[in-house]
């Protein structure tokens, strides 16, 4: 029995808002409080780094990162859940690690809900480390509020 391999061919390109229609639709099937369009649209023209990975036409995922002094600050990250378990959200920190560190950057920092613990395992074997605690940083159901942990990455 020979297994069958199959070769994605993927390519990263810098997220305008001609692809927004497609992004914001991944957010709304990836989160239960997803970004909006105007989140998007006010990152891009405030000149944060935004970049999606795709094939063959189908956005994979993305990330939206800020640069700070010697620092920065990853904003949203997103692999599309059809697409999730595959690798893609290794490759998305990769690709953010490269550019930080082009830029300059000595640290990468986010915030993942507490609740998130599959991301918080990705970033930690990615190696990142928990520093902190914002409490109520995010929105949750029924007008709560949830923590979120406060992870680093020394570049």
């Amino acid at each position: 029995m020979s297994a069958v391999f199959r070769t994605v061919e993927a390519q990263f390109e810098p997220l305008t808002e001609a692809r927004l229609d497609e992004v914001v639709a991944i957010e709304a099937t990836a989160y239960e409080h997803p970004w909006t369009r105007g989140n998007f649209v006010d990152s891009l023209r405030s000149g944060y780094q935004a970049q999606l990975v795709g094939a063959n036409g189908t956005v994979l995922g993305y990330f939206v990162a800020m640069m700070g002094v010697d620092e920065v600050h990853l904003l949203n990250i997103t692999v599309a859940p059809a697409f999730q378990g595959q690798g893609w959200g290794r490759v998305l920190l990769d690709a953010l690690a490269i550019w930080a560190r082009g830029q300059g950057a000595q640290w990468l920092w986010l915030e993942v809900r507490a609740g998130n613990t599959r991301a918080q395992r990705i970033y930690e074997h990615h190696g990142y480390r928990r520093v902190g605690e914002r409490k109520g940083y995010y929105p949750a159901s029924l007008g709560q509020r949830e923590d979120a942990v406060v992870m680093s990455l020394k570049l």
